[in-house]
């Protein structure tokens, strides 16, 4: 797993804002990458509408809010628009950055065992380092909690 003070992976991923956002384009910004399962389920759908409530005190701060999940550009602005998100969705579609990241492994769902997105949260600095990591978060509530965990 990834801890405070190591360096960021890198990631190129497709945005649902248009074009690619990779790591490299944002050198010298402080960014969320936010991992999520599934786009229009109940625990993402809250976890999204919590980082998008709370957008313009991330802006204030300079910070700008990712979340990362395998559906598709499609499907991201299809949950955007069912929920006036105001994040920027990106589509992992083979789970590569989640892997990455330590998103993405073994679940488990009454007793069965089977791979997925793990729900995990880092800040990344201007200079690519992350700034707090944060595995296995409960969806309600936590935008606020990296929000107070923010500099």
């Amino acid at each position: 797993m990834l801890k405070k003070g190591d360096k960021a992976p890198s990631f190129e991923l497709e945005s649902s804002s248009g074009g690619i956002v990779s790591n490299e384009s944002l050198k010298g910004s402080k960014y969320v990458l936010y991992f999520y399962p599934k786009d229009n389920t109940s625990g993402c759908t809250k976890e999204a509408v919590e980082f998008s409530q709370l957008i313009n005190d991330f802006k204030n701060k300079n910070i700008q809010i990712f979340g990362v999940s395998p559906d598709s550009i499609q499907k991201h602005h299809k949950f955007i628009n069912d929920h006036d998100l105001k994040v920027t969705l990106l589509s992992d579609p083979e789970n590569t950055v989640s892997s990455a990241y330590f998103a993405y492994g073994d679940k488990t769902m009454y007793g069965k065992v089977y791979k997925g997105i793990i729900r995990s949260t880092f800040i990344i600095n201007e200079e690519g380092i992350i700034e707090e990591a944060f595995y296995k978060v409960k969806a309600s509530g936590h935008a606020k909690k990296v929000l107070g965990c923010a500099l």
